[in-house]
């Protein structure tokens, strides 16, 4: 079980850096043949998390196994009193696998379209969750799946349109959550470029650690900084994960063309990594997410109206999961979970470029090649750079000009995005 001290999270004793991955389908998508290789392919990564959504994902690639979680009323609808057992028989030996190799399952309990009144609800009808059920289906949620240790996502995609939704669902489940369950941690997963909780949740004591989005739209994809920036400056402290940044090779939302790229998907994490979601990381792969079978259908239509995303078995083998798996290495082993952002060193006049220290380090997100300018003497410390897709390293050449106190590290060799590491 993860717990939170200092605001990083632990588990067994150690430090852990949250490496989760999105797979919000995989419940009623996934045979549990493929299931089982799915887990053991990203264990062998490093991933620590998987987040799944508990019920049906309204986004979902098309499935063929008929699986749904609740009796299905002749309009297509859910009847959320008539629970199927085997549906959540079947997700427990699920969530009990990845425990098993070392995984935790991060369970989303309300996605957004099952409640009313918000921006998915308006987008396409669905069954919408009776709030007189809440508590009852967050007992059930515990007594399930309490013993596997997951972490619970109390919302999925939200955004916050009334106190109807923040109160008689989020805070009444997140209440009761904790009342029976008080070492779980939960937290809640918004909707992209969301860039705040409303008071009642962000004030209650019940909420371990804030989630935002940067998102699937590539005119805002800036907002992985500005949005980390901002939820770590927020009151109460809490450790801020990106939990949904772009995914690799996903559509650029709204279908405008093009898709993210590895080096896309690389650099919005190191960006909200250093610049203060440091707590942990969520990688997607389009095609992963919507567990997407080429022979069966993907509605382009639905939610932020995305394009056809890749077979699971082709996107699991994406190569930017590793690059987000040394991403972890790399914050575990120099403690960056302990840094706080310092932009104020930095010369160069751009916001892409990130900088964090820790203790008497400092680090440098360097996107495209360029010689840095740091305010203050380094010449005398260890200096060299990361290429972050071959790993390779650079001693960097350092030029120290004392009469302005600034240090200019020359330009490195690399084609990449890099990391400036100054010890």
């Amino acid at each position: 079980m993860f717990n939170i001290k200092n605001k990083v999270f632990c588990s067994n004793g150690e430090e852990q850096f949250i490496l989760a991955d999105t797979c919000w389908s995989a419940f009623t998508n996934a045979t549990i043949e493929d299931w089982k290789y799915y887990i053991n392919y990203r264990a062998k990564q490093g991933f620590n998390v998987i987040q799944v959504n508990l019920l049906r994902q309204w986004d979902a690639s098309a499935s063929d196994l008929g699986l749904h979680p609740f009796d299905v009323n002749e309009d297509g609808t859910y009847n959320f009193s008539e629970v199927n057992d085997k549906y959540f028989d079947r997700v427990y030996e699920m969530v009990k696998f990845a425990k098993q190799k070392g995984i935790t399952v991060a369970l989303v309990l309300f996605w957004v379209n099952y409640l009313p009144d918000t921006w998915a609800t308006k987008l396409k009808k669905t069954s919408l969750f009776p709030k007189e059920l809440v508590e009852e289906y967050i007992d059930f949620v515990v007594e399930k799946f309490g013993e596997l240790e997951p972490i619970f996502f109390i919302s999925g995609d939200t955004d916050f349109p009334s106190s109807e939704v923040i109160n008689e669902y989020y805070n009444k489940a997140l209440n009761r959550l904790k009342e029976i369950s008080p070492k779980s941690l939960a937290a809640l997963h918004i909707r992209g470029r969301e860039p705040k909780i409303p008071d009642d949740l962000r004030l209650n004591n019940n909420l371990d650690f804030y989630m935002y989005q940067s998102g699937h739209n590539i005119e805002y994809q800036y907002m992985a900084y500005t949005l980390a920036e901002k939820f770590n400056s927020t009151i109460p402290k809490r450790p801020v994960i990106n939990s949904e940044p772009c995914y690799e090779l996903m559509g650029y939302s709204r279908r405008v063309y093009g898709r993210f790229s590895r080096e896309d998907v690389r650099r919005v994490a190191w960006q909200s990594v250093f610049s203060g979601a440091n707590a942990g990381i969520t990688y997607g792969a389009h095609g992963i997410w919507s567990w997407h079978n080429e022979q069966l259908e993907f509605d382009s239509s639905v939610g932020e109206a995305f394009e056809t995303p890749y077979d699971w078995r082709d996107a699991l083998k994406f190569e930017g999961a590793w690059d987000y798996s040394f991403l972890r290495r790399f914050v575990e082993k120099e403690k960056i979970f302990h840094g706080e952002p310092d932009q104020s060193i930095l010369l160069n006049d751009t916001d892409e470029i990130r900088v964090i220290k820790v203790k008497d380090r400092i680090y440098v997100y360097i996107p495209s090649n360029i010689k840095i300018r740091l305010k203050g003497q380094y010449n005398s410390k260890n200096i060299y750079y990361i290429d972050l897709e071959t790993k390779n390293v650079e001693n960097a050449k350092v030029e120290y000009v004392e009469d302005e106190n600034k240090t200019n590290i020359l330009m490195h060799g690399f084609t990449r995005d890099t990391v400036l590491v100054i010890k």
